[in-house]
């Protein structure tokens, strides 16, 4: 594990936004224009973009896939893994994908609202699964395809969804009640649930790239944050925190998507390669997941940077009371269809 203080992200000016798009359009119109015996030695180049390190289970399953792909079409198509927000941020990345500037991104569900309706932000519900297997049973089942299924209108492609794994909370202050999250500033991502959420606790919601979490709770900005712990290892945000809070609050996951045009225009023998590469990978994936976050937060807890409470059953009861209302306001957007498909599977509401 890499326990160095990763490289800040610098967010790409307007003329390298550019610039890369026309340089990865290019590479791309021009692979695909010319694939065949005449350009045998021309690879198709796929640019994956992502903003996590490369230490997590998805920047360790991007690469994965970029070596199976590679090796299973022989060289003829080039990943290129862009990690940690090097190419773009959070709120950035999807636009790249849908201009052609990259061809592949792995973003949380939540980012998807944006093109796929507000039925992706169902995943940020509180306390909505009580373990991995619900939510695989969703986005395994026909949930899953239908949400995928409404993002091609809008040139995007779902292929896969990967897990992390359950949140958790971190603050200057220890997270044990419900009033303790009073007047407390807290980075969330951009999904109404989650700002409903923070505002229903008593705090005040900060939607802010990951790219920039570090800094702005190091300097006072920020009070606190939630995230998966190997996020929190991986980006040293226990470094900037006093205490943290495990509670296992919400259930952070990504669908691997890809610029439609892009992917339909690949001879079909390399998109079956692909389509196995990434099959594989995610199943890898998703196998380490569990286990990368059990082990970051050991790393967490040995580090003694911070005290670490485990949230006792009293007090997640307390907390899944008072969020209850999130549940209500969140049916102003997200479809009763989707409410009800996923409450057979998980049982009723908290």
């Amino acid at each position: 594990m890499n326990h160095t203080r990763p490289l800040t992200a610098t967010q790409p000016t307007a003329a390298r936004r550019t610039l890369t798009r026309w340089i990865a359009g290019g590479l791309a119109v021009a692979a695909l224009a010319g694939y065949g015996p005449a350009s045998a030695q021309t690879p198709i180049v796929l640019q994956f973009s992502h903003v996590v390190t490369p230490d997590t289970a998805k920047g360790k399953a991007a690469l994965r896939f970029k070596e199976l792909a590679e090796s299973r079409t022989g060289g003829k198509v080039r990943v290129e893994i862009y990690p940690n927000s090097q190419l773009y941020k959070d709120r950035e990345e999807l636009d790249a994908l849908r201009l052609g500037a990259v061809q592949m991104i792995a973003p949380s569900l939540s980012k998807l609202a944006s093109l796929g309706g507000g039925d992706f932000e169902v995943f940020d519900l509180p306390f909505l699964f009580k373990d991995r297997a619900a939510f695989r049973a969703a986005v395994n089942g026909p949930v899953g395809a239908s949400l995928l299924g409404k993002l091609e209108p809008h040139g995007v492609k779902g292929l896969a969804f990967w897990d992390n794994g359950f949140k958790v909370f971190s603050a200057n202050r220890p997270l044990q009640s419900v009033d303790d999250f009073k007047a407390l500033k807290v980075r969330v991502q951009a999904s109404r649930v989650l700002v409903s959420q923070m505002k229903t606790l008593g705090a005040q919601a900060s939607v802010s790239p990951l790219a920039n979490v570090y800094e702005a709770l190091r300097s006072g900005q920020l009070d606190g944050q939630e995230n998966t712990p190997t996020n929190i290892e991986t980006q040293r945000l226990h470094d900037v925190q006093r205490h943290l809070t495990v509670s296992n609050h919400g259930y952070l996951a990504y669908a691997v998507i890809v610029n439609k045009p892009f992917w339909d225009k690949l001879p079909a023998d390399i998109r079956i390669a692909l389509e196995g590469a990434l099959h594989d990978a995610s199943v890898f994936e998703n196998s380490i997941a569990g286990a990368e976050n059990t082990k970051a937060l050991e790393h967490i807890k040995a580090s003694g940077k911070l005290t670490v409470h485990t949230a006792t059953p009293q007090e997640l009861n307390q907390w899944r009371t008072a969020l209850l209302p999130v549940y209500k306001e969140a049916q102003g957007w997200i479809s009763v269809e989707t409410l009800r498909a996923l409450d057979a599977l998980n049982g009723p509401p908290p």
